[in-house]
């Protein structure tokens, strides 16, 4: 895992996520630009003039880079993730293995700074306005980077802090549809049936169809490969390890009307693989799940249940 410095926004290598841990690290999440500094581009900076000399890395990087260690560094942390420069994507291994690590890094983070470009300063936090329509809310990545980290900052565009994920829980239950216990982690995401949490993803959009479902290994606590170029059969694999790793037959509850559910037997053919016709029973995309947010798995009867008042959901969000 690389973290980069904040005080110069070179990069460290620490050896695992509990080494890292033990420095304490701060944590970007952002809507990524047409042009963001790379792992190479940030590399390269450090060769360029020497600390003796009056040089710091961190003056020459890209504004996002910069102002995010600066923030971070203000707020006493030596180090920050930033996934834009702080992966080796050149590196398919180091690739994979990031990606299937993100919710860890996430989760264990002291605190997550969540930067809106689109937002002005002083804008308020609440379910409707320029906060709201943020696409920081429609993206695929940042549903993790929502739930995952106990502390979450929101920052506006010009990096002015504008609130905690703490002190407006309500608001953004309203705009993700996200209930507020899980802000709270007054309720942890595993207790959440998996329809539901499919739901949470369904107005959500990624720009590589492979990332509709790679961006929700860590919220449904699978692994598996990347194969950048499988296109929408990454969202197939996806369910299959989540069949594998659950007997929460919610999975199978998307659609419009949901009157089908499978019994054990058949999920246990689909596992072991021996009734390909059994692949019908897996949805194509997240937004098949888009009817299923007060879904709930009761596994004494393997039956859904429709908990009316569970959740509240702005009318916005379906916009």
């Amino acid at each position: 895992m690389w973290l980069l410095s904040t005080d110069r926004a070179e990069l460290r290598f620490f050896s695992s996520l509990e080494q890292a841990q033990r420095e304490g690290y701060a944590i970007l999440s952002h809507v990524w630009g047409d042009v963001e500094q790379t792992f190479q581009e940030t590399q390269a900076l450090r060769k360029v003039g020497k600390p003796e000399d009056g040089y710091n890395p961190r003056d020459h990087s890209s504004p996002k880079v910069q102002m995010s260690c600066i923030v971070a560094e203000l707020h006493g942390y030596r180090w920050i993730w930033n996934d834009t420069c702080c992966i080796d994507k050149t590196s398919s291994s180091e690739l994979s293995e990031a990606i299937n690590s993100m919710f860890s890094y996430y989760a264990h983070a002291e605190v997550c700074y969540v930067h809106l470009g689109d937002v002005p300063p002083d804008t308020p936090i609440r379910r409707y306005g320029s906060f709201a329509q943020s696409r920081w809310f429609r993206r695929g990545w940042t549903l993790q980077e929502l739930v995952a980290p106990a502390q979450v900052i929101f920052l506006s565009s010009t990096w002015a802090v504008m609130g905690t994920k703490a002190d407006h829980a309500n608001a953004l239950a309203d705009i993700t549809g996200i209930p507020k216990t899980i802000m709270t982690f007054e309720e942890e995401i595993w207790d959440v049936s998996i329809a539901s949490r499919m739901s949470w993803a369904s107005w959500r959009t990624t720009t590589r169809p492979e990332d509709e479902a790679y961006s929700l290994m860590g919220i449904f606590d699978v692994h598996m490969p990347t194969i950048y170029g499988e296109g929408r059969n990454a969202f197939r694999r996806l369910q299959e390890e989540i069949m594998r790793r659950s007997i929460d037959t919610t999975l199978f509850a998307w659609g419009e009307v949901s009157n089908f559910l499978p019994d054990r037997e058949q999920i246990r053919s689909c596992n072991n693989g021996h009734d390909h016709n059994n692949m019908y029973l897996l949805a194509t995309s997240p937004l098949d799940f888009r009817n299923c947010i007060r879904y709930q798995f009761a596994p004494k009867t393997e039956r859904v249940v429709l908990l009316a008042d569970k959740v509240s959901v702005s009318s916005s969000r379906y916009v």
